[in-house]
Parts: C-alpha cells; structure tokens; sequence
C-alpha cells in the first residue's frame, strides 16, 4: 500500500493511503524509513514472521504446560 505522511505529531505520522477508499492511520516514526517528513509518500508492508510465530507457540505451549503441572 502506498501513502503520504500527512503529518507528524508526537511521535506519531498520520498516513493517508493513496489507494480506494482507506481510511487514515497511525504508525510510530520509529517504523518509518530514516529522513521521512510530511509529504512524503512511502510504501506500506507488513509480512507474516513465520518463525517468530512458531516459537511464540512453542514458548506459551511451555508456560502452560508449567501451569497444568503447578496446578496439580
């Protein structure tokens, strides 16, 4: 998705998406790429982390496993 930073307040940028009829939306700054201002435009990704995923699982999986056996 493509959008321009519409303003940057506080931390936060307000982008306006450039395509149908999306609504405006906040991201952190710390998430743009280095040397954005307003106006700009930037293209928006967000991808699935697999892995990350998969050991987040993992790791409840082990936390709640510990609290079944604490419980008993």
């Amino acid at each position: 998705m493509r959008a321009t930073i519409d303003r940057i307040d506080e931390g936060i940028a307000v982008m306006i998406p450039r395509e149908g009829d999306a609504r405006p939306f906040r991201l952190p700054i710390s998430l743009l790429p280095p040397g954005c201002h307003e106006g700009d435009l930037v293209t928006v990704t967000i991808e699935r982390d697999e892995t990350a995923t998969a050991e987040a699982k993992e790791r409840v999986a082990g936390l709640i496993g510990r609290l079944e056996k604490k419980g008993r």
